[in-house]
């Protein structure tokens, strides 16, 4: 059973909630503002638009201009950045003029500053002192990843918190402190605010019509937002009047999931290599992969997964055929007489991987990403995908256009959504089906 939310889904999505994020180097370009991504992507799946995000200077007559304004208008304000121990780190100063609120010094941070210093072997600086102020009416959020603190403020009937800039610090004290807080006090959902359907291998518009018929049956009870990724598509049903419950909710999901079939990938954000890890992990194989063109990309798809070594055996970067031949055992009169960017060496790197690192799948990517190389049988975005499985061996010819990120990153898309695919079907006891010719990557 689903518990009720309290308070209702409409007062919470009535509140405003603003982000300010501080630092010269967001407006210079130095550092990509991913702040706004996650922030705006957590709130939002608690019911929560986020009405406004301001990127301002680290000087402290911006910061209290800024401030002021976003304060008079907003429920919850939420600042990045700003809380460090340098001479530019003016954000607590700045907002405690504007709230009327002293800074305290506080003995507690010093010592978890001080701890943090004796972990990693080095000494505490004078100007680290400088973090271990708060708000006289304020809270601390404790930060396990860095030294500056975290620091919620409840005033007016509003709410301030401040969190310090690095995302590896930003992020978990908002998933493991924020949110769960913002939450006790009716200021986002106790759960999720939709359910999200993931899709691979369908486009955007090819999903719209084959759910539509779903869809249509619960007319303006039921909202639906689609949103595209290279590689995938996501789907958000949700129901923002309450007219459906969210045990509805999740059952139109699954009637989505069941007519999608293998274009279903999962629900939620999981990754295609997160799912293809667990339907590994599940069936107790193991997965080796060999690579050229994506220079390791396919390896850290699997490595970056928590836990890999429970499935994933390893993987070769080779681009010499010297190294393809020492490494995965292709042989040489086959590189000779079909080349790198081949079919062949693609079945045959796949091979060697499963067979030298002892795995039951090997997954193998060649291919020219550009801007050079290529041939007029194999221009640039041309790429080879081989797997390898208990079942047999088989290839795919695939082509992007683009600049080589781009054909590198559609290249692991297509190769970990494959191996997904094929994962599914053994799972379910349907074997290994093969691919017949080449397939346009359109």
């Amino acid at each position: 059973m689903v518990s009720a939310i309290t308070p209702p889904a409409s007062a919470v999505r009535s509140k405003r909630y603003e982000l300010l994020t501080l630092g010269d180097e967001l407006l210079l370009g130095l550092t990509a503002n991913g702040h706004l991504t996650y922030v705006g992507a957590q709130l939002g799946r608690r019911g929560v638009l986020l009405q406004r995000n301001v990127t301002i200077t680290d000087e402290a007559e911006a910061i209290v201009e800024q401030f002021r304004d976003s304060w008079a208008r907003a429920d919850v304000i939420i600042t990045t950045g700003g809380l460090g121990p340098t001479c530019d780190d003016r954000t607590r100063e700045a907002i405690a003029a504007v709230l009327g609120q002293k800074l305290v010094f506080d003995p507690e941070i010093v010592k978890a500053i001080e701890a943090r210093f004796a972990r990693l072997g080095r000494k505490m600086t004078d100007n680290n002192l400088k973090q271990a102020y708060r708000f006289e009416r304020g809270e601390v959020l404790p930060n396990a990843h860095g030294t500056a603190p975290g620091l919620w403020v409840e005033q007016n009937g509003k709410v301030l918190i401040m969190l310090p800039g690095p995302p590896n610090e930003l992020q978990p004290m908002f998933a493991e402190q924020v949110v769960p807080r913002l939450a006790q006090r009716g200021l986002l959902l106790d759960r999720e605010a939709y359910v999200q359907i993931r899709s691979a291998g369908i486009g955007e518009s090819a999903l719209e019509v084959k759910l539509q018929p779903i869809f249509d049956r619960y007319g303006d009870a039921l909202s639906i937002a689609f949103c595209a990724h290279q590689g995938q598509v996501d789907v958000r049903v949700s129901s923002p009047s309450a007219a459906l419950s969210f045990a509805q909710l999740d059952s139109i999901a699954a009637e989505c999931a069941a007519s999608l079939g293998e274009d279903f990938l999962c629900f939620g954000a999981d990754s295609m290599a997160k799912v293809a890890a667990d339907l590994l992990r599940a069936q107790e194989l193991t997965l080796a992969v060999a690579e050229t063109a994506t220079g390791g990309m396919l390896a850290s798809a699997f490595t970056d997964i928590c836990g890999a070594s429970k499935f994933f055996a390893g993987g070769c970067v080779c681009y010499s055929n010297e190294s393809k031949m020492q490494l995965l055992d292709v042989p040489e009169c086959l590189l000779k007489q079909h080349g790198a960017v081949s079919a062949e060496n693609a079945v045959a790197m796949a091979v060697g991987a499963a067979e030298r690192l002892g795995a039951d799948y090997g997954l193998a990517i060649t291919g020219f990403a550009g801007p050079c190389g290529g041939s007029n049988e194999n221009p640039v975005g041309t790429i080879y995908i081989a797997l390898h499985s208990p079942h047999g061996v088989w290839s795919k010819k695939l082509h992007y256009p683009g600049p080589r990120a781009t054909v590198n990153r559609r290249a692991i898309n297509a190769a970990l959504d494959w191996l997904r695919r094929e994962l599914v079907r053994a799972s379910r006891g349907a074997g290994m089906s093969p691919v017949t010719g080449s397939q346009s990557g359109g």
